[in-house]
């Protein structure tokens, strides 16, 4: 068994036009919702063997704050060009691309690519963390799976299990619901 958490970034400033998509910052309610993940994931006990993310600004901010707020040691991320704006597919390129040896994996990026794969991994759940996640998967939310296999080359879509879904707003309902 394999575990898979899925961050997608915060929410990012729209307020310069001058700006291209890849370097969009972090608005403060993004940089917030980053500290308040992170902390929920230092809570819940997450230790992560391997990180991978795009290297978008949003991402690389979102994922500064996020891994501050956990116990070290704190993995490096892998900064990988391909997870910038990536399908479902190409993600899943990149899970399977995954040492072995790594028995958790975080995976940070963007949707509708982080949400695609979230919901294709855990295709034929039904239940109301399923549910939650076909609501709407926003800024800073955080997708925990379960992966029914033994190399992170065998993981493929419907092989693994939902078990937590978090928004930011769960946390903090300061941060929700227009988020």
């Amino acid at each position: 068994m394999k575990s898979l958490t899925l961050l997608r970034h915060a929410k990012s400033g729209l307020d310069n036009p001058a700006l291209r998509d890849f370097d969009r910052p972090l608005n403060a309610r993004g940089q917030k919702a980053a500290r308040k993940m992170g902390a929920h994931a230092h809570d819940r006990l997450m230790i992560f063997d391997w990180v991978v993310a795009s290297p978008a600004l949003r991402v690389e901010e979102t994922l500064g704050i996020f891994l501050a707020e956990l116990e070290p040691p704190r993995p490096d991320p892998v900064w990988d060009r391909r997870a910038y704006l990536a399908s479902a597919a190409t993600l899943l390129d990149i899970i399977r691309e995954t040492p072995d040896d790594a028995k958790h994996l975080l995976l940070a990026g963007h949707n509708p690519g982080i949400e695609e794969l979230a919901l294709r991994l855990a295709e034929g759940q039904r239940d109301t963390v399923y549910a939650s996640l076909e609501e709407k998967y926003p800024t800073g939310a955080l997708a925990c799976l379960r992966l029914d296999c033994i190399s992170w080359s065998d993981a493929g879509f419907g092989t693994g299990t939902l078990e937590r879904f978090v928004r930011p707003r769960d946390i903090d309902p300061t941060l929700g619901p227009e988020y």
